[in-house]
């Protein structure tokens, strides 16, 4: 996939820098690039990354506190962070696994603005390891972990649009209910008031003739 088509919308008014890869020119991230969707925005990076030699990891996201649609999203190196060895309290121990977090910091922050264009707001360029020298589009140096990495970071994507469908079914299920509810408070108050009228007349003394 070429970069400059992963971003539908490029402001071709910034300047971004050139990096060279064997036999190719890719294009870097750079702050004001615009992209039609937070899909094109990662399929930017993610090719950016396999280019330069790094794996990307779908990091922390903010959502709206009124709709819960995503505002913005943080891409990654894989490498970034610690991982954070947990006390087992409970059960047999496990076998420490290898770590493939060194705190690497190169990330790529995107946000919507109020023109629904994701920009990019903020780029790191730096890693804190060496990247694979081995063919920049060529994935035939990475580990199984990393390419596990890869697929679980797709399968929490999808995880992800699926939680935003239920919630939104959920949310219109809840208005739903609602809205029946009060429609049936309203039958039960006719319903009452119908047979209050109906008692007061029983009990009403008959006339005398």
């Amino acid at each position: 996939m070429d970069l400059e088509a992963g971003a539908a919308t490029i402001d071709c008014s910034a300047e971004g820098q050139l990096v060279a890869c064997e036999d190719n020119v890719v294009r870097e991230p750079f702050i004001g690039m615009e992209f039609e969707s937070e899909d094109a925005a990662k399929g930017f990076y993610d090719d950016y990354a396999k280019r330069v030699g790094f794996i990307m990891r779908i990091d922390q996201c903010r959502r709206s506190e009124v709709d819960k649609r995503i505002l913005s999203r943080r891409l990654s190196c894989n490498k970034q962070g610690y991982y954070v060895k947990m006390k087992n309290h409970y059960g047999p121990l496990r076998k420490t696994r290898t770590s493939t977090r060194e705190g690497c910091k190169a990330m790529m922050l995107v946000k919507v603005n109020k023109s629904d264009k994701w920009v990019v707001t903020r780029f790191v360029k730096e890693h804190t390891h060496p990247l694979i020298a081995s063919g920049c589009s060529s994935r035939n140096a990475m580990d199984k972990k990393d390419r596990r990495i890869l697929e679980l970071s797709a399968e929490l994507e999808h995880q992800d649009k699926l939680c935003d469908l239920y919630r939104e079914q959920l949310i219109t299920f809840l208005e739903n209910v609602e809205q029946q509810m009060e429609l049936l408070s309203k039958k039960i108050e006719v319903a009452v008031n119908n047979v209050k009228e109906i008692e007061a007349e029983v009990q009403k003394p008959p006339n005398n003739q």
